[in-house]
């Protein structure tokens, strides 16, 4: 257990209810923050992780919730430089770069992109993702660099939310993979879960109705340079899954080049990393598209590849 983490243990109560209510009404917590411990991973029935809240266990089935240890109750602005590439009243587009972490949490409660937005925009940020994650609609890696979209009014992010609920987002990222896939073009389908051995990593689980946790996950890749040990894939996702790009290319045997999680960087390959002081995923999310949830307007925008990226790939093309 993590330091500051809390243990709350007992057994459904009755047949019937849902778990989230179920849990609700034996922990005290709001179903709300069930839901969300539920999708952290955080929850297990008879010793088992399980994520769904629809379903209705059995009255007397034991179950576990690991409550992480408090943050604070509010994220402070601060003066932190960020790259805005599109705003308005309603919503803003940042680049974020890697390293930055999007919201605080327990081990990082500064110096995140929400710290820096609260100063940029001046509190003015959606409030449905709470205190600690105002205007937070999605998000990306702290080592994954690129494209997040933030909402400013809650229209705009009920707007987004349900457009990123319905798959309607286009979301294209930039990879560079060890070996070469093939076929040079394919579909990665399979769901996505909590590990049950470490709840900071995802695993691919099988898929189907009959799961009892993950969600469905899909992603289009296609080779767009054969590198030197390496290619530079696209990524396009028809999902937003917690890692699931990472997850994805691991389980056809294509890591990401620096991934620390889900993929060994090739031993001969290593000595490039460590020449660059290359030490994250090479992932980077480089287009975004969507329609305005105010103005109904299609917008779309691309980030050019960071610089660390770029310099992998014209040390891995020579």
């Amino acid at each position: 257990m993590d330091q500051g983490e809390s243990i709350i243990e007992g057994a459904i109560a009755a047949d019937g209810l849902r778990l989230d209510k179920a849990l609700a009404e034996a922990s005290g917590l709001s179903r709300e923050r069930v839901k969300a411990l539920l999708s952290e991973g955080r929850i297990t029935l008879a010793g088992s992780p399980v994520e769904q809240a629809s379903l209705k266990p059995a009255a007397g089935t034991r179950f576990r919730i690991t409550v992480p240890a408090a943050i604070a109750a509010k994220a402070e602005a601060q003066d932190i430089p960020l790259s805005i590439v599109f705003e308005d009243d309603f919503l803003i587009i940042v680049d974020k770069p890697a390293g930055l972490v999007v919201h605080p949490a327990a081990g990082n409660l500064d110096g995140t992109l929400v710290n820096a937005l609260l100063h940029h925009c001046r509190g003015r940020l959606s409030g449905i993702g709470g205190v600690a994650r105002p205007g937070i609609v999605h998000r990306i890696d702290k080592d994954t660099s690129g494209l997040l979209v933030v909402a400013k009014t809650d229209a705009a992010h009920e707007g987004l939310a349900r457009q990123f609920a319905d798959h309607s987002i286009e979301r294209a990222y930039r990879a560079i993979v060890a070996g070469h896939p093939l076929p040079v073009a394919g579909t990665v389908r399979g769901a996505i879960a909590r590990s049950t051995s470490d709840r900071k990593k995802m695993a691919l689980i099988p898929d189907g109705p009959d799961r009892t946790r993950g969600k469905h996950a899909v992603t289009h890749y296609r080779t767009l340079q054969t590198l030197d040990g390496a290619a530079l894939i696209e990524c396009r996702l028809e999902t937003g899954r917690t890692h699931q790009v990472r997850v994805h290319m691991s389980s056809i045997g294509h890591a990401l080049l620096g991934d620390p999680v889900y993929g060994r960087t090739p031993s001969r390959l290593r000595p490039i990393l460590s020449k660059l002081d290359f030490h994250r995923q090479a992932l980077h999310a480089m287009e975004l598209g969507f329609v305005h949830p105010v103005t109904g307007e299609d917008i779309r925008f691309t980030s050019p590849l960071p610089a660390d990226l770029a310099a992998l790939i014209g040390e891995l093309a020579n």
